[in-house]
């Protein structure tokens, strides 16, 4: 049978401890995404519904929450990186 994996890639294996934090990032990163999605619609739907005054709330609002989930994205990189992902 032919290997799959490219010569001289190993896979490591993570520990339970490592799987553990991988699950609370991924899990952390699918609300924040979900969370995002619902404050970016928000915004637009509000640019044509609200007062200026309400709009940049919500911008402040999408704004935070896209930090947020641009810091749990990174996070979620650099466990990758440390634990052999590509």
């Amino acid at each position: 049978m032919r290997d799959l994996k490219p010569q001289g890639q190993r896979q490591k294996i993570l520990s339970r401890r490592a799987i553990g934090e991988l699950g609370t990032l991924e899990a952390n990163l699918q609300a924040l995404g979900t969370h995002r999605s619902e404050a970016l619609r928000l915004f637009l739907a509000s640019r044509t519904t609200t007062t200026a005054l309400a709009q940049v709330e919500f911008w402040l609002e999408f704004s935070w929450i896209d930090q947020e989930y641009r810091v749990a994205v990174r996070r979620l990189a650099e466990f990758c990186a440390e634990h052999g992902g590509r």
